[in-house]
């Protein structure tokens, strides 16, 4: 049996090698990511005439790998040279299929800075880049990134993994809230059970092909944030922090927690930093002066935004809108962001 890059050629491309790029069509029930950005499709061989796809059943309850054997059929169908084409599914772990080339957790000290806004901002404007971008929801206590985007879909799966629920604008979403019967559930865990959830929201979940994964922490550096440093292959992180006089202490808890792990900082965010009165256009500082540079200078790192208040983005996470929301700061930030990663590779 002769391997794909061995095959007959039609053209400029051998047959295992269209019949790849055509699986690039094939949406996964579900979650509506194909087989190929899903890192499903194992190998394809071809030999006179025949075909055999494998694909890993990660995740596939019956219903689907029955639809998806039916479709990638129909796709290769008009391929010429093709004379069959066989379906087969292979035995795998999510964890051995998930391939996330950044993954950036974002870390305030305390709560009420809007971590999770700032963690939903920096997916959406990734997305809006091409970037393919997921967000773990690692407070589990206080999982808001659902309703932040408007998201009440259950996940998919089976009992081999479980597949994220996609975002209006393609971005892969995991919380604990997407599995409770009703989001206003209370989660009384402890520690550990906490601890075990991130790991299964990492190990279990089949995030597939990702350019960057955000991980929502919850405040704080206790048993939550441990795990998600010790479990997950962060490439950085990202500090939240409002304008107060208290947030100079918390700042430097998250920070020197942060450096213990051996986790670069990429970054410090200033939110609420201030707000224009939309009658007078002044700008009203309303925790007082910014700290932005000030708290830059003492991480290390450089200040990729200063968010004000911005009535139009509340209401729209209010709505489960938040994907609606643009202006000329977010890019900034994007671009910021996008420079701040290049300079820790």
């Amino acid at each position: 049996m002769t391997k794909v890059n061995h095959e007959r050629r039609q053209g400029t491309a051998t047959i295992g090698e269209q019949i790849r790029e055509r699986l690039n069509g094939v949406l996964v029930p579900g979650v509506n990511r194909s087989l190929n950005s899903l890192n499903l499709t194992q190998n394809i061989t071809v030999f006179e005439g025949r075909a055999s796809i494998n694909i890993a059943s990660v995740a596939l309850n019956e219903g689907a790998r029955n639809w998806i054997t039916k479709k990638v059929k129909e796709t290769c169908a008009d391929l010429n040279q093709l004379e069959s084409v066989a379906v087969n599914f292979t035995d795998a772990r999510p964890s051995e299929l998930n391939e996330v080339a950044h993954a950036i957790a974002v870390m305030s000290g305390k709560g009420g800075v809007g971590k999770s806004l700032m963690a939903s901002l920096i997916g959406l404007t990734l997305a809006r880049q091409g970037q393919e971008v997921g967000i773990l929801d690692a407070d589990i206590t206080g999982p808001s990134i659902p309703r932040i985007f408007g998201i009440g879909a259950r996940p998919g799966g089976s009992d081999t993994g479980i597949l994220p629920v996609l975002s209006r604008t393609g971005i892969e979403i995991m919380s604990i809230n997407l599995l409770l019967s009703n989001e206003d559930d209370a989660v009384i865990w402890r520690g550990p059970l906490i601890g075990r959830a991130i790991t299964q929201f990492w190990e279990e979940v089949l995030w597939g092909k990702l350019d960057y994964l955000i991980v929502d922490l919850p405040p704080g550096t206790a048993d939550a944030s441990l795990t998600v440093m010790q479990t997950l292959p962060i490439n950085g992180v990202i500090i939240v922090f409002t304008p107060q006089d208290l947030v100079e202490m918390i700042v430097g808890k998250a920070v020197n927690m942060a450096r213990q792990m051996a986790k670069p900082i990429l970054g410090v965010v200033e939110n609420m930093s201030y707000i224009d009165l939309p009658d007078s256009g002044q700008r009203l500082e309303l925790f007082g002066s910014s700290k932005g540079e000030e708290m830059a200078r003492k991480v290390g790192a450089p200040l990729l935004a200063r968010f004000p208040v911005v009535p139009e983005l509340a209401m729209l996470c209010d709505k489960g809108e938040i994907e609606r929301y643009d202006s000329e700061m977010l890019n900034s930030f994007a671009d910021n962001l996008r420079q701040a990663m290049s300079g820790k590779k």
